[in-house]
Formats: C-alpha cells, structure tokens, sequence
C-alpha cells in the first residue's frame, strides 16, 4: 500500500485496498478534515530518496502493451516491456506518442493505461502514474479517430469563440480521461508574432496577446475544470517569435524585457491567474530574462525568479522534452537533468539516457548540489496533483464503455460546428466561391495524402466527379506537370498547400509555390487553400482566390467543402498579420481580415 493510501486508511479507516486490484470497486478520497496537503506530506515521509526522484520523471515506452518486449526499450532502458520500465524507475508520469506505437485505437489505450498502473502499484511505492499526452488537436495530435478532432488553437483564434475553445477542450479532455490519461500537454499559450516560426505556427492561438490570453483561460477552464484533468500550458518563456525549431537547434528570442512583458508573458499570467496545474518550459534562450545563455529549461533565473517569484505560480512545472536537441547542445545529458532541477523544474519529461540522468539527480542530492528540500517540494506538488486530478484513488478506466464517451455522434456534430466558423476566406478576386451546385469536374491537388482524399471525399458528396492528384510537400517536377495536365482536364482546380513559405528544409515550400503558379498558368479555375500556416498567400500573390483552414483534419476538409460550395458563408477572421514575403514588418492581409458573401 502506498504512503498516501496508509496514511488514509490508518487515519480515517477508509477501506481502499480493493483500488490496487484492477476491476475491484474504488473508494472515494478521505474526506475533509484531512486535506490533500496532509495526506501529500505523509506520503512523503514514507519515501526513500530513490522514490522520491522517480516521481520527477516521466517516461515512454515502444509498443502498445504493457507485457509485450520490445527491443527499443530494451535499448533505452535495459528492460523490454513497458510494465518492466514502470517497476524499474516507478516514474511520477507517463507519455503516449503515436509515432512510438503505443496507439492504435482508444479502447486498446484505455486498456494499456489500466496495464500500467497495475504496473505501478504493484511495486513497493504504489502509487499510480499520471499518464499524459500532447493532444492540442489540429496539427498536433497523438490520438486520432475515432476520437473527436478539432481544427486547433489557430482555428480556434479564426472564430475568436472562446466558448468554443472551452467546449473543444471540454469534450478532449472528457475523451482522454476515459482512456486513462489525466494530463493533457495542452493549450499553447505561446504567442505566434513571427510568420516564419517552423515550430509554433497554428499551434498558437494568434499573433495577439489578448485573443491569446483569452482562448488559454477558456480552454484551461475547459480541461480542468469541465473534463477534471490536467492542463499544461506551454512553452514558457513563450516560444512564437523564432525561426529555429527546438527540436533540431537552440533558437534565441531576442525580446526585450519590455517586449516580453506585453508579448509573451500575458498569456501565461492569464493561464495563471485561471488556475493552470501545470506548465511546460521551452527550451529557448531569453537574453533579456537570463543573459547566461542557457535555455529556459536550464534556467533558475527564469523557472524560479519569474515563473515562480514574479508571475506566482505555484504548480508543476516540466520540462519540454530532454531529448530534444536544444536543450542538449550546451551540456551532457547528465548535466542537463540536474541543472534543469536547479532551475526549478518538478518533472523531467522524456530523458534521452534515464539511468545516466536518475543516477545524476541522485548524486547530486546525496552530494549536496540539489537540496532534498527542494526535491520534496517538487514531489509534494506532483502528489498534490494525483489526488486533484483523482487518479490516486481511481486509477483504473473500463475499456467497455469507450463506445459512449469517446467520438460520439454528439461530440462530433459539436466539432463540426465548430470547426465550420474557422474557415477564413483571404481572396476571392474572381468571385469563383462560391461554387453553384452544377455538376463539374473537380482536380483536387497539393500536400496531403489523407487530406487531399478527404476534400475529395467530401466535394464527391457535394456532385463533383473528384480526381486526386497528391504531390507532397516537395513536389517533383514530374508531379507537378502531372497535376498541371490533370487541371486542364478538369473545370475546377483546388490545391492544398502546407507551409509553402518555408524553404529550409530541401526546399519544400519552393516547390509548392511552383506548383501554384504553374496551375495559375492554365488559365482554368485554381482555388488555392492553406491548411497549415495562413501565411503561405506571400509567395503566390497572384492566385485569385485564396483560403485557410489552419488545419487538415477530416472536420477541417468538411468545413471547407461547405464553405466552397456556400452551403454555410465563411465567418473566419486571420488571427494573425499575413506579412508581404521577405518584409515581416509589412502585412499584405491584417489582423482580423476575412470575406464573406
């Protein structure tokens, strides 16, 4: 029995033992007069050192079952399974990845969650696990359908809603708790100020701090408080005006501290003041925050003299994934887990070497370096947040009733909704939208393969006879003569693009721009859409007609095959400046554009 459950059962004669057999009944948490703090407090007199930093990570695994091996965990961890892995580090939090196969369909997670926490409370501590994940919806989604997917934060800022934005955090947040995750590592509250940003993007809610500001609290409201788990908001110090990805390299924000204060900061003080249980850090140099030249993640300066004595936020704090790129390019891995502690992080989230960086955390407490102090300051915040958000004394979810909470008929319809007020019309010099309901041929182009069938799909239900013609993100000359011949035979052309403004990576976005304005060269009817960035009209002004979507999701594809055929009339508003390419300083669309008919 765990600490806090000993201390519940010892002190009130609570009968929860049955909670550590997976299926048997649950109790409900002790009631007051004991608080959670007390029972958080007690817990953690029972823990050793060892316990205790393993509460301050949070781990992954490969596969999509507790008991199956996997050779990749073998080589990460030294164990195969993942149930292994929990019972070797007996880690404070969990993280699901699509791209790392632990996903193939909300039923089989719900049952993976249950693995792992029998995992969990079958080792000496017993204590169940926060199992989390990064569903922002939109670009960014690790659960697909048939859970319920939305546009994404800047679709969100195209309808200013905040209602909205409230219900689709609801209705996410209500999904991943039934499939046993209890964290969501959403919303981004970064404030996307640079077109030219690779990493942030749509992830953002807008380029302005108060929509910004005002779509955070709503969706913070909506996680914890409709859904009852946890929200992160991320990436703090705010990660929206860089044009590296941290990912790959260290980008700098070069933001004054005046800039700062009226940019980034709103936001997360919003968040904040709204009640957010968690924030995420970005691993980012700040000159103006921390001169040193250590990223957010590393430093004191930031995570405990602003975060934590400036802006007084008292909850967990976790780091942005250690694996990543950025925050390895000044230390060793080793280095970089203790300094992320000194600088006040709680939780270390996806360790590159995790018995190299739990060996560190461990030394460097025993030596001194890191107070246990701190270390129990940290862990009492993590325990803090397994009472809130209920999972230590219901850990277990029951994989049968996924079918009635998980992308219902409801829940869909409401996304649809939703997702219908984000479509912005940019141009329509041609006046070719909307489309009559005369029957046509319809080419159906550009990135996406599951997006281009998806418009596809949809315009065929409309009466169109549809032809696909795919060309990825960087279209071979091959593909786009064949999308170019394949117009000419049809009446209406509409092209898909994803980021054609960016040029870095072998040159992608130059080939969809060449793409365009060769189908512009037929002279047929070409309706160019966006359905990542907004900002992709800069390099292919002469193209008549022109939307965004900010997403590609099915439900986006949908919305925009309503608004093409004016079944519904476009109501989206750009969330962001669209600057003239090469000039960030000139917009070429403003902030709040958008036609309609």
């Amino acid at each position: 029995m765990s600490a806090l459950r000993r201390f519940a059962v010892g002190s009130l004669g609570l009968a929860i033992i049955g909670a550590l057999v997976p299926g048997s009944a649950v109790s409900a948490p002790p009631p007051e007069p004991v608080t959670n703090l007390q029972l958080a407090t007690k817990a953690l007199q029972g823990m050793t050192l060892e316990d205790k930093i393993g509460q301050m990570f949070v781990l992954f695994a490969y596969g999509p079952d507790a008991s199956k091996p996997d050779a990749r965990n073998t080589a990460l961890y030294g164990v195969a399974t993942p149930a292994e892995v929990v019972a070797k580090y007996k880690p404070g939090g969990w993280i699901y990845f699509n791209a790392r196969d632990n996903v193939t369909s909300p039923t089989q997670l719900a049952t993976y969650s249950n693995q792992l926490q029998a995992a969990a409370l079958k080792t000496g501590l017993h204590l169940p696990l926060t199992i989390a994940t990064d569903q922002e919806q939109g670009v960014v989604v690790r659960i697909g359908p048939p859970a319920t997917q939305f546009g994404g934060n800047m679709a969100h800022g195209a309808t200013r809603d905040t209602k909205d934005a409230r219900t689709a955090a609801g209705i996410t947040g209500r999904e991943l708790k039934a499939m046993g995750i209890r964290q969501d590592y959403a919303p981004v509250a970064d404030v996307n100020v640079n077109a030219l940003n690779p990493v942030i993007g749509v992830r953002s809610f807008s380029s302005d701090p108060k929509l910004v500001s005002d779509m955070t609290v709503a969706q913070v409201r909506g996680y914890q408080e409709d859904a009852g788990i946890m929200a992160t908001a991320k990436h703090f110090p705010g990660h929206g005006d860089t044009v590296d990805d941290s990912h790959n390299a260290l980008p700098t924000i070069n933001h004054t501290r005046a800039q700062w204060d009226a940019i980034d900061a709103p936001s997360f003080k919003a968040a904040i003041k709204a009640g957010i249980d968690s924030i995420m850090t970005a691993h980012i140099v700040v000159p103006s925050l921390d001169p040193s030249g250590d990223p957010a993640t590393l430093s004191k300066p930031i995570l405990t003299g602003v975060l934590r004595g400036e802006l007084g936020f008292k909850g967990l704090v976790i780091t942005d994934a250690l694996e990543m790129a950025a925050v390895r390019a000044k230390y060793g891995d080793a280095e970089v887990a203790v300094r992320a502690i000194e600088a006040g992080a709680d939780q270390l989230l996806l360790p590159p070497a995790p018995d190299v960086q739990f060996k560190a955390v461990v030394d460097a407490v025993k030596s001194g370096r890191i107070s246990e102090r701190q270390v129990n300051e940290s862990v009492l915040r993590v325990l803090l947040m397994k009472l809130k958000n209920g999972v230590l004394f219901q850990p277990y979810v029951d994989p049968a009733k996924i079918a009635t909470k998980v992308g219902t008929p409801a829940s869909l319809a409401t996304a649809q909704k939703i997702v219908d007020k984000s479509v912005t019309l940019v141009k329509n010099d041609a006046k070719a939208l909307p489309l009559t309901k005369d029957p046509r041929k319809i080419l159906v182009t550009g990135w996406g393969v599951t997006t281009t069938q998806s418009l596809a799909n949809s315009l065929t239900k409309r009466g169109a006879t549809t032809t696909v013609a795919q060309t990825g993100a960087a279209p071979t000359d091959a593909a786009i003569a064949d999308a170019v011949s394949k117009a000419q035979a049809n009446d209406v052309t509409v092209v898909l693009t994803q980021k054609a403004w960016d040029t870095k990576v072998v040159d992608p976005g130059a080939k969809q721009q060449k793409l365009v304005k060769d189908l512009l060269a037929t002279g047929k009817t070409v309706i160019v859409v966006a359905v990542r960035d907004p900002y992709d009209i800069a390099y292919f002004t002469a193209a008549p007609t022109y939307l965004a979507t900010y997403g590609y999701a099915a439900v986006s594809m949908e919305s925009l095959a309503k608004v093409l055929y004016g079944e519904i009339a476009p109501t989206g508003k750009l969330p962001v400046d669209i600057p003239v390419a090469g000039d960030p300083a000139t917009p070429l669309y403003k902030f709040g554009h958008g036609l309609s008919w």
